[in-house]
């Protein structure tokens, strides 16, 4: 295959992709501005190695990097995950309930960044268990654990999420 085969692959790829890993990154960061960046990012960083990828999941590659380019962010810059005001700047929508949204982004925003990291990959995104400790770097383990205490934290600290899915408190 010539380079502009490859190119023409990857643009085609890209074109479906960009949207789902926006979506998974602006659940992970709450800043739309901030999920733009790690979504280029990924993309270059994909396009970079398309030859190798194009045969296998490119999609979880690039969602994986998304990942660790935020985890990285948070790293460096130290700062502890304050909820945002959720008026504050759209995103894309995580349903097409402006309330829905608005419930999902206030609910997300309690949790600690690695929680929230694995709601959005394992709830979200539908991985499984696996396929979530992959993408952030740990043990299976450890996305069980993250993920109960979520659920946990959600269920005692955002019942109206509760009230969102017809569930009874």
């Amino acid at each position: 295959m010539d380079e502009q085969e490859l190119s023409v692959e990857f643009t085609e790829w890209a074109a479906g992709a960009e949207r789902q890993l926006l979506r998974s990154a602006y659940l992970l960061t709450d800043d739309l501005h901030r999920a733009q960046d790690l979504v280029q990012e990924a993309l270059v960083k994909v396009a970079l190695r398309w030859a190798r990828l194009r045969t296998g999941n490119p999609t979880a590659y690039a969602r994986r990097i998304v990942v660790h380019d935020n985890i990285s962010w948070w790293r460096r810059r130290r700062l502890e995950v304050v909820a945002a005001d959720p008026g504050a700047g759209e995103g894309p929508a995580v349903s097409g309930d402006p309330e829905a949204t608005l419930v999902v982004r206030r609910a997300l925003a309690r949790l600690t960044a690695s929680q929230r990291a694995v709601v959005v990959l394992r709830h979200f995104d539908d991985l499984s268990e696996r396929e979530t400790a992959e993408a952030l770097g740990v043990s299976v383990g450890t996305v069980k654990s993250q993920n109960s205490a979520a659920l946990a934290r959600l269920r005692e600290g955002a019942p109206e999420l509760l009230d969102l899915v017809g569930r009874t408190r």
